[in-house]
């Protein structure tokens, strides 16, 4: 038995998405900048997933910008924008390093979170004033789950930075929250194939019209010239199909997968002594609250585990999960994400991010649930003596 609780990582390919790829790649179609038959053929399947992507998106066609996948989408917006029109740049504590990283590299302010990973509004308003020309804030943490309030935000940026634009990576959102309305409030959104069940190596940059961004690849111009490079067809008819599917099934997608993450979280906590559920609240009863989170998410820290070697037992019992973000490189290192929530460095050392996705089964909650307290009760045994 397995349990695939990493999908915050990648998702398995949606059957829709694979046929789609499947069909592009079976016909042999041409450069879609070409003239020739082929090349037209390739053209129209290219905007005609525009079209698809943009409609779940709620944006217009020619405000899709494809992309490699969310690291460069979140680059072009982030560095696009402040290569145009220079000014500040802001972000929360807790973004991916795919926008935390360029916002650091041209001297921007970073904005810390609430003790649940919520963006300190405060705080943002006081980093906010004329001389800021972008703020990103993603729609949903990639580690922790924890939704932002992007209404909140925009309402701000556009009260105390009248030049600034607000940008949202929304590559862990749309998998889990309607994907139109999550990215109203923004001018630039950032999406990615493979954490919808599309193929990795896709993603779109929603660019409002009117909003103008330097171009981080130079050459043929595609894209409307905003990202040069001979387009990825079937991987852009791929993320169609992918987004449209998972539109199409959220709600059910969302009610199945929250109970099956509450009962993952509960047998956990009763399970292992000490756990700390990552991001919640406390509702009225005193219980967790996990309302700002979306369903997928499973975050939990362990006091007296090293999560290198909690990942490498779960592994060999059959349980992929992760520590933090899988995006930087193999090793694990400390989470900025964590770390910005004030959680101690000795407690964040057992993290343990599960995350759950569309094809999640309660046989593998079962397996996960099965396997997890007794792999912690062995690494707690060896630190015993």
């Amino acid at each position: 038995m397995s349990a695939y609780l990493d999908h915050a990582a990648t998702t398995p390919v949606r059957r829709e998405a694979r046929h789609a790829v499947l069909e592009v790649l079976d016909a042999g179609l041409g450069n879609p900048s070409g003239a020739h038959r082929g090349a037209r053929a390739a053209r129209r399947i290219l905007e005609e997933a525009r079209e698809e992507v943009a409609a779940v998106l709620g944006a217009r066609p020619g405000e899709v910008v494809f992309t490699s996948g969310g690291t460069e989408a979140d680059n072009l917006a982030v560095l696009g924008r402040h290569d145009r029109v220079g000014g500040v740049l802001v972000c929360t504590a807790v973004e991916h390093h795919a926008v935390l990283d360029p916002v650091r590299s041209r001297g921007g302010r970073v904005v810390g979170v609430d003790a649940r990973g919520v963006v300190d509004l405060d705080q943002l308003a006081s980093a906010l004033d004329d001389t800021v020309t972008l703020v990103s804030v993603m729609g949903v943490n990639n580690e922790i789950g924890v939704v932002q309030p992007l209404v909140e935000v925009a309402a701000l940026v556009a009260a105390h930075a009248p030049r600034a634009v607000l940008h949202t990576d929304a590559v862990q959102a749309v998998a889990w929250l309607p994907a139109a309305a999550t990215l109203a409030p923004a001018h630039l959104a950032s999406v990615s194939g493979h954490k919808v069940g599309g193929p990795a190596g896709i993603g779109a940059l929603v660019v409002r019209d009117g909003i103008d961004l330097a171009p981080r690849t130079l050459g043929g111009g595609q894209e409307r010239g905003r990202r040069s490079g001979t387009q990825d067809v079937a991987g852009a008819a791929g993320l169609a199909a992918a987004l449209r599917a998972t539109a199409a099934e959220l709600d059910a997608t969302v009610t199945r997968v929250a109970a099956r993450r509450d009962r993952l979280a509960a047998a956990l906590a009763a399970a292992i002594d000490g756990l700390v559920e990552t991001g919640v609240g406390a509702d009225a009863g005193g219980g967790p609250d996990r309302s700002h989170k979306v369903a997928g998410s499973c975050h939990v820290c362990i006091p007296g585990v090293d999560s290198e070697a909690l990942l490498f037992l779960l592994d060999q019992a059959g349980v992929a999960a992760s520590a933090a973000s899988s995006c930087a490189s193999g090793a694990l290192e400390p989470s900025h994400v964590l770390a910005a929530l004030g959680i101690p460095d000795e407690l964040a050392r057992g993290s343990l991010r599960l995350s759950l996705g569309a094809t999640t089964t309660d046989a593998e909650i079962d397996h996960a649930v099965a396997v997890i307290p007794e792999a912690v009760a062995r690494l707690r045994r060896h630190a015993g003596g």
